[in-house]
C-alpha cells in the first residue's frame, strides 16, 4: 500500500482523516473520487493482503497449530498484524476491580483497522433501530430514519458486493433487486439448525455478508454510485475487476489476497490512490486535533511511532474515524481555551453512552452428526445462515423482560483441525490408539454453537473517561473504561440460554456445560464481541448530543465522526454496514458544502 513520510506531506490538504478502517476508507474513497485532496492518517504500519494473508497454509504449517498466543490471541492466522486485547506502549484502564464492570477494548494498529479481522456480517439497522425510545421510552432515537440512509446502504452493498437473500422479515430490511449476490448454500450445520428453528418457532434464513459468491459487474455498478463522474466509474470499474469470487479457500479473518471478501485495504483504499488526491501516512499515533482562533479545527497533532517525534497536518477539515474508544480518547486529550474539557464536549457527553452487543453461546453435541463422512464444510470463510430477531410483536405487548432484541449465530462446520482437539476432551478421556481415533472420527463434527448476538440499551454507567494518572509511551492520557450491563442485557442473555437449549433438544442433541444458564453468568464482557459504538451521541439538540444528523459535531463544524462513536444506540445488526452509509452520507455532505466554498 503507498505510503508517504510527513517530509512529503502536503502543507495543507482539504480533509484530514484519522483511521483508515470501514468509517476512513470510506471517507477516503467518497472525497477523493470527488477530487478532494486527503490525507489520512493510521496508527500502525502498512500492510497488503494481497502479500500478507496466508490464504493457503495449512494450519499444520504454523506455529502451535495456529492456536492463540498472547500477540495473537485469535490464533497465528488472524489477519491483525499488530494490535488485540493489548497494545504494546498503549494500556488502558479499568475504573473497577470487579470484572463483570470491566471493558475488554480490542484495537487494531495496522492499514485497514478492524476491516482486516471482522465477521463480515454485514446487516441494515431497520426503521425501529433508528427510532427505538419512540417504540419503548429506553434510550435515545437517532436524529435520521431509517429512509435517511436508505440509499447509502444499498450504495455500500453495491461497492463491497454482499451475499444474502431478501425475507421480507419485521425490522430486518431488504435490498433492493439485484443488490445482493446469491448466498452460499447451508452447511451441515446450518441445515440442522434450520429444521430445529421450524419446530420451536424461530426463523433461520441465510445472512447477509461483505463476500462475493460471484464477481462484481464493473460494467454496470460504478456508473450507479457515480452516475455524473465518468473518472470515477473507470477507476472504480478497474478496482473492482482485481477482485476474484470466493473459491472457498479459507477462513476469511485471514484476510484475503484475491480481495474476495471487503476489506478498506482492497475495497476502498485502492481507488482513492488511484485519484491521486490521497495521501497516507502510517505509523502515526493521533494525539489531538488542532484548533484555530476561529474556533475551527485546523489539522491533527500525532505521534510518528517510527522516530517518536510530534508531527502535525493542517487541514480545512478533520475526520475522526479511527474507532468509537479512539475517536473519544483524541477529543478528550484535544484540550484548549475554547474546550478544557475536551473538544466538542460543551454538552459533556464526549465519552457518555459506550455500548457493545450482547454476546452469550452455548453448545450441544448431535448424536445425528455422528460419523458423518469427511467433506470440506468451510464454505464461504463465516456464518451462511442465521436467526433474525423475532419476537418484535411479544416485546411491543409488553410480554417480555427485556426491551431488544437479538439475532442467533451458527457455528457448526468441520473445518481443518488446529493445534486444539476438535473434540471436548471429555469425550476422548482415557481413549489410546485405535479406540482414540476412532472416537475422534465419531464425534469430530457433530458439534454446533449457537451465539446471541444482541442490542444493548446504552445506560449512564457504561462511558470512557481519561486515566488522571496513567500516560502512554508517549507521555498522552489513556483511557479509563466504566461498564455496567443493565437488567435488560441480562434478561436477554437468559432468554438467549433457553432458546439455544430448545434447539439443540430439538436437534436431538445435548447441551454442552449447563442448560438455561442466568444472564449474569453467561453473558459476555463489555467489549469482548468487540462492537464499541457510542461515546459522541448523534442528536438534534446540541445540549444533548455531540453530533448532528450529519455526523459534524455542534461546537465545531468542520470536524466530523465517521466510525461509531455517534451512534445513538446499538441495534443487533452490526455495526459496521451502519458505519460506512453513514460516512458516504457525510462525505456527500462535505462534498456539496466545499461546492459552496464552506468547507
Amino acid at each position: 500500500m503507498p505510503t508517504i513520510s510527513i517530509s512529503e506531506a502536503r502543507e495543507e490538504y482539504d480533509v484530514a482523516i484519522v483511521g483508515s478502517g470501514a468509517g476512513g476508507g470510506q471517507m477516503a474513497y467518497t472525497l477523493t473520487l470527488a477530487g478532494i485532496k486527503c490525507v489520512m492518517l493510521e496508527a500502525g504500519r502498512s500492510y497488503d493482503p494481497v502479500k500478507e494473508t496466508p490464504m493457503f497454509q495449512t494450519k499444520n504449517q504454523a506455529p502451535l497449530g495456529g492456536s492463540s498466543t498472547p500477540d495473537k490471541d485469535f490464533g497465528f492466522w488472524d489477519a491483525t498484524i499488530d494490535g488485540g486485547w493489548d497494545v504494546p506502549n498503549e494500556p488502558y484502564t479499568q475504573a473497577s476491580d470487579k470484572k463483570e464492570e470491566q471493558f475488554k477494548w480490542w484495537r487494531a494498529r495496522m492499514m485497514g483497522g478492524r476491516t482486516n479481522h471482522w465477521g463480515r456480517i454485514s446487516l441494515r439497522n431497520g426503521p425501529y433501530d433508528f427510532k427505538p425510545k419512540s417504540r419503548d421510552g429506553l434510550g435515545f432515537d437517532w436524529p435520521i430514519s431509517y429512509r435517511d440512509v436508505e440509499d447509502y446502504y444499498t450504495k455500500v452493498e453495491q461497492l463491497i458486493g454482499v451475499y444474502g437473500s431478501n425475507e421480507g422479515m419485521e425490522n430486518t430490511p431488504d435490498s433492493p433487486a439485484g443488490v445482493l449476490q446469491p448466498p452460499p448454500k447451508g452447511r451441515v450445520g446450518d441445515l440442522m439448525t434450520q429444521k430445529a428453528g421450524s419446530k420451536v418457532g424461530v426463523p433461520v434464513v441465510p445472512i447477509h455478508r461483505a463476500v462475493l459468491t460471484r464477481p462484481l459487474d464493473a460494467d454496470t455498478i460504478p456508473a450507479k454510485l457515480h452516475p455524473k463522474n465518468k473518472k470515477a466509474q473507470k477507476i472504480v470499474a478497474d478496482s473492482m475487476r482485481k477482485r476474484a469470487a470466493c473459491f472457498w479457500a479459507t477462513d476469511c479473518g485471514r484476510g484475503c489476497s484475491i480481495g474476495a471478501n471487503y476489506q478498506s485495504t482492497t475495497v476502498h483504499l485502492p481507488p482513492a490512490l488511484a485519484t491521486g488526491n490521497l495521501d497516507i501516512i502510517p505509523n502515526a499515533h493521533a494525539r489531538e486535533v488542532t484548533m484555530g482562533e476561529n474556533g475551527k479545527a485546523k489539522g491533527v497533532l500525532f505521534i510518528d511511532k517510527t522516530t517518536g517525534k510530534e508531527e502535525r497536518v493542517n487541514a480545512k477539515a478533520v475526520v475522526l474515524a479511527a474507532s468509537s474508544g479512539e475517536t473519544v480518547r483524541i477529543l478528550l486529550n484535544s484540550k484548549s481555551k475554547q474546550f478544557a474539557d475536551g473538544l466538542a464536549n460543551r454538552s459533556g457527553l464526549v465519552g457518555k453512552y459506550i455500548m457493545d452487543t450482547v454476546g452469550s453461546n452455548l453448545r450441544g453435541q448431535i448424536p445425528a452428526l455422528e460419523n458423518v463422512s469427511p467433506h470440506n464444510d468451510d464454505g464461504a470463510g463465516g456464518s451462511h445462515f442465521y436467526s433474525p430477531w423475532w419476537l418484535y410483536g411479544e416485546q411491543k405487548a409488553g410480554k417480555m423482560d427485556f426491551a431488544r432484541g437479538y439475532h442467533i449465530e451458527i457455528g457448526g462446520t468441520r473445518k481443518m483441525p488446529g493445534g486444539n482437539s476438535p473434540v471436548p476432551g471429555n469425550y476422548l478421556k482415557g481413549l489410546y490408539g485405535t479406540k482414540l481415533k476412532e472416537e475422534a472420527r465419531r464425534y469430530y463434527g457433530s458439534f454446533i454453537g449457537l451465539a446471541c448476538r444482541g442490542e444493548m440499551i446504552p445506560n449512564e454507567n457504561s462511558y470512557a473517561d481519561l486515566d488522571p494518572e496513567v500516560k502512554d509511551k508517549w507521555g498522552i492520557p489513556v483511557m479509563r473504561w466504566h461498564w455496567k450491563w443493565s437488567d435488560h442485557e441480562l434478561n436477554m442473555a437468559t432468554h438467549a440460554q433457553k432458546t439455544f437449549t430448545e434447539m439443540i433438544e430439538a436437534m436431538g442433541g445435548t447441551v454442552q456445560g449447563k442448560p438455561n444458564m442466568r444472564g449474569k453468568d453467561t453473558i459476555l464482557q463489555g467489549g469482548e464481541i468487540i462492537h464499541e459504538v457510542g461515546g459522541a451521541l448523534m442528536g438534534d439538540d446540541r445540549e444533548k448530543s455531540v453530533c448532528n444528523e450529519w455526523n459534524q459535531t455542534w461546537d465545531v463544524d468542520n470536524l466530523f465522526l465517521c466510525d461509531a462513536s455517534p451512534f445513538a444506540s446499538n441495534a443487533d445488526k452490526n455495526p459496521t454496514l451502519t458505519i460506512m452509509a453513514l460516512a458516504w452520507r457525510c462525505a456527500d455532505h462535505i462534498i456539496e458544502e466545499a461546492g459552496k466554498g464552506n468547507l
